[in-house]
């Protein structure tokens, strides 16, 4: 494949916020830790050094279990678990939800982008090792956001009832939806490789967790990347004495709350808002919130459960695992089990991990350095061969469709489209006349502004319609331009956001991954065009 780099700000696709983040805006300096610089790598790997020994212990041990029945034809990620024993390993994280099929095609960006960072921080720091992590979203219980996806712009979907959380479900009648799934592959190329994934990781009636497990275990074995099921009693033990703390006394609420109007203060949009109690109470058959009632219960909302005080803290001591940490604290459980640098993440992501620092910080937890996961369109030579034809750029094929099109018009039309000079001509008279209507009576000149604003919109209406007429001089043209956008933007949103990797691993297999990896840079901060 062949690579080209643009910056975010030209694709009109990424939020304020997140440009100012990556452009270094000063305002945004108290909200995060270190700048995610190559650099400053080495300033985090000094703040997390002290990751206690036996965390690590307890999360070998724990990812040992729970790749009991597939290390055995993964050497390298069984290497990788061993690692995270010593204590110059750290890991480097993306978090995704359970989608079917991995979902958009960002859900394989993110990890490449991991993979791709653990890579270029070992060459950096080659005295120490970097471990790419996929930390599973099992305990998320938006089931409508992940049942479905998209490929060839077809939707597939997983229609059953959602209980709990996502990452318990059954995918024991998931079997007619990935039958459809991989109806839409086809026989060409790698399809039959994919449905073999598919089918494995999907129909041996595992939870959903296990499913995504194993089909990203196989994707990405090769790479070392270890996949992270944060669902564990064990694990949650860890994250005990904060659950309690954060439920009685609020904590996170009140950091959160803070920080997120210091940023609306300075301009930024927050993502995220906190609760007064941020976790659900979890059981096999519901995630609930939470709440403090009026008479200082503590409340699992439509199970008709409450707790006292006294009983919460036996609950928590007892079953850590029963609480369930909402968007606003499950980057700090992250963070207290792994001994984390960075956290690759969406622009939306990244907007939000900006209003947790705080909250870090009064639990004396190392912030990670916030790096945006890589951005892309894939596409062929003979779709950038056509850009090149229409005489468009691979940066200026993420103007609007209608700028394009007039844009392209402009370019090629025989005629002068635009009544500009005549509008000059016209100006000039309306200053002789309103000076002439002036001498006879001062208070017309408004009359007079008021007819010469009246004519100005009638001239450009005018110009909008010679310009409407002479497309029709340039139907093949306008055309084409539409069937590359409809081609690089499906649905008029970029690839990455809605259509699933299976058309490109059909045609790439294994392939895919490795250009991905090959030419995503993670912390350069651009959008990649590959082809």
């Amino acid at each position: 494949m062949k690579a080209t780099y643009i910056d975010y700000k030209d694709t009109n696709s990424f939020s304020q916020t997140l440009l100012a983040y990556l452009d270094g805006d000063p305002k945004l300096a108290p909200f995060y830790g270190h700048r995610p610089t190559i650099e400053n790598f080495g300033k985090q790997i000094a703040e997390k050094a002290s990751f206690p020994k036996a965390t690590r212990e307890l999360l070998v041990e724990q990812l040992q279990l729970q790749y009991a029945d597939l290390l055995e034809t993964a050497p390298l990620v069984a290497e990788q678990i061993t690692a995270l024993g010593d204590a110059k390993t750290f890991t480097v994280v993306t978090g995704h939800q359970l989608n079917i099929f991995t979902g958009p095609l960002y859900f394989i960006f993110k990890i490449v982008s991991a993979i791709r960072l653990a890579r270029d921080l070992k060459k950096a720091y080659p005295d120490n090792h970097f471990v790419p992590v996929y930390w599973m979203a099992t305990e998320d219980h938006d089931f409508a956001e992940i049942n479905h996806t998209r490929v060839h712009g077809k939707k597939v979907s997983w229609d059953t009832p959602a209980i709990s959380a996502t990452g318990r479900m059954s995918t024991a009648d998931i079997a007619a939806t990935v039958r459809e799934y991989i109806g839409m592959l086809g026989l060409s190329g790698h399809s039959q490789d994919l449905a073999q994934l598919v089918e494995n990781a999907y129909l041996k009636n595992r939870s959903l967790a296990d499913a995504t497990r194993t089909l990203v275990h196989e994707l990405f074995k090769e790479y070392g990347l270890l996949i992270v099921d944060a669902d564990r009693p064990a694990l949650k033990k860890v994250f005990a004495p904060i659950i309690e703390q954060d439920i009685l006394s609020e904590n996170s609420f009140k950091a959160i709350e803070a920080t997120s109007a210091e940023l609306n203060k300075e301009g930024f949009a927050t993502q995220v808002n906190a609760r007064e109690i941020n976790f659900f109470y979890l059981t096999d058959e519901y995630r609930e919130r939470i709440v403090r009632t009026s008479d200082g219960r503590f409340e699992v909302l439509h199970q008709q459960r409450y707790f006292s005080e006294v009983e919460l803290r036996e609950e928590i001591a007892s079953h850590p695992e029963r609480f369930s940490p909402n968007v606003v604290m499950r980057p700090l459980y992250q963070e207290l089990i792994l001994p984390n640098l960075a956290y690759i993440g969406g622009g939306a992501e990244i907007v939000y991990w900006l209003q947790l620092k705080a909250n870090f910080d009064q639990y004396n937890t190392p912030f990670p350095i916030l790096v945006p996961r890589n951005s892309a369109i894939v596409t062929e030579d003979a779709v950038v061969g056509k850009i090149f034809r229409l005489d468009l750029t691979l940066k200026s094929i993420f103007k609007p469709l209608d700028v394009l099109k007039n844009d392209y018009v402009k370019r090629y039309t025989k005629h002068r489209l635009t009544l500009r000079d005549e509008w000059m001509e016209l100006n000039a008279i309306f200053g002789k006349m309103k000076l002439r209507t002036h001498k006879i009576d001062p208070s017309l000149g408004p009359s007079t502004e008021a007819v010469k604003a009246r004519l100005k919109k009638a001239i450009n209406s005018l110009e909008k319609k010679l310009l409407k007429a002479d497309k029709r001089n340039h139907q093949d043209g306008l055309i084409q331009i539409e069937r590359v956008k409809d081609r690089l933007f499906p649905g008029g949103g970029l690839q990455e956001r809605s259509e699933n990797f299976a058309t490109l691993y059909v045609k790439y297999g294994d392939e895919l991954i490795e250009e991905l990896v090959t030419y995503f840079n993670p912390l350069d901060f651009k959008f990649t065009i590959l082809y």
